[in-house]
């Protein structure tokens, strides 16, 4: 089984593919913006990369949400919600974490089909 890898760097790739299954790196926007503008941001990325890996967000299998702070949950879901293709929305989980650093507000994790 082979393992491809796109946008490799020291520490990690931000996407690997492996059994027609695309992992992308945990995406984070600009530091300092608004949750709003973060998710936003990460959701652009998103799409970036899924298409470097000739896939889309209609073929996300899971999505793993990280916010600062929970209270943001709807701030961050009016811009998902705006963005997820309806009738193709994946498995999805949303939790509280410290991020990276303090000015990060939201990480997306997604993993979708080839």
């Amino acid at each position: 089984m082979s393992v491809r890898r796109i946008d490799v760097g020291p520490r990690m790739s931000q996407i690997v593919i492996h059994n027609n299954t695309v992992y992308l790196a945990g995406q984070v926007g600009a530091p300092g913006e608004s949750v709003a503008a973060q998710t936003k941001a990460i959701l652009a990325e998103i799409d970036a990369l899924l298409a470097k890996a000739g896939t889309d967000k209609t073929k996300i299998l899971q999505a793993i949400i990280w916010l600062d702070d929970m209270s943001t949950f709807a701030e961050m879901n009016s811009v998902w919600d705006g963005w997820v293709p309806q009738g193709n929305t994946p498995a999805r989980a949303t939790g509280e974490a410290k991020l990276a650093g303090p000015e990060y507000k939201v990480e997306i994790i997604v993993t979708a089909a080839a």
